[in-house]
């Protein structure tokens, strides 16, 4: 009786943190970390977007990165002066370190100037790179 009590609390424990790790990935969000850092063409290999720059941290075994460049080049394409840029986080070790990059997908916003905004780890929704965008410019 009591293997059955240890089973159903570890079965509930594991559905409650699915649930929340779920929820939270791929939200655009404002880091606290992250504010004054700014990104140029020389860390990210090309110019910055002349209204704002998505950035993406990809890796090579990554399977929600190949549908995150999908989504983020068609917001690049549909907003007018917004540029998407995909880096390889394990050819930018000393990058993916100074900027906290746990994770891949993770998905930086831009403002003109190359100032950090907006941080999404996982795949974010269309919808969400959108507003962070608005915010952006």
């Amino acid at each position: 009786m009591n293997g059955l009590v240890v089973c159903v609390l570890v079965l509930a424990a594991a559905s409650v943190y699915g649930v929340l790790h779920r929820r939270r990935s791929g939200r655009v969000r404002v880091r606290g970390r992250d504010g004054g850092k700014r990104l140029g063409a020389a860390e990210l290999g090309q110019a910055l977007g002349e209204r704002a720059t998505l950035v993406q941290f990809s890796s090579a075994f990554c399977a929600p990165c190949r549908a995150t460049r999908r989504v983020l080049g068609e917001v690049a394409g549909m907003v007018s002066g917004v540029s998407h840029v995909e880096i390889d986080a394990e050819d930018h070790l000393d990058l993916v370190r100074d900027l906290g990059i746990l994770k891949t997908p993770t998905v930086l916003v831009l403002d003109a100037g190359g100032r950090i905004v907006r941080r999404a780890t996982g795949q974010p929704r269309r919808a969400d790179v959108i507003a962070a965008l608005g915010e952006a410019v």
